[in-house]
C-alpha cells in the first residue's frame, strides 16, 4: 500500500479514537469522501481490506492502526 494511503488511514484511525473511543469501528470507506474523487485509490484500499486480509466491513479502528504500523514497520526493515 502507498504511504500517502498508510497516512490517511493512520490519521483518520486516530481522529476517530479520538471523537469516538477506543472502542469505535470503521470501514474503508471512512478514508475518503462521499464522492469518489479518486477511484484507483479506493480499490487499493478495498483491495487491502478485502482481498489482502479479508477484513469484515466494519473493524475496529485500532486494529486497522496496528496493522498499518505493523506493515511499515516491515516496509522499512526490508
Amino acid at each position: 500500500m502507498r504511504p500517502t494511503l498508510q497516512h490517511k488511514i493512520l490519521a483518520v484511525c486516530e481522529q476517530k479514537i479520538a471523537q469516538k473511543g477506543e472502542g469505535v469501528g470503521v470501514s474503508f470507506y471512512a478514508f475518503f469522501a462521499n464522492k469518489n474523487d479518486d477511484p484507483e485509490l479506493l480499490m487499493e484500499a478495498a483491495t487491502w481490506w478485502i482481498q489482502t486480509h479479508r477484513l469484515d466491513h466494519f473493524e475496529k479502528a485500532q486494529k486497522i492502526r496496528r496493522m498499518v504500523l505493523a506493515e511499515q514497520s516491515q516496509a522499512s526493515a526490508i
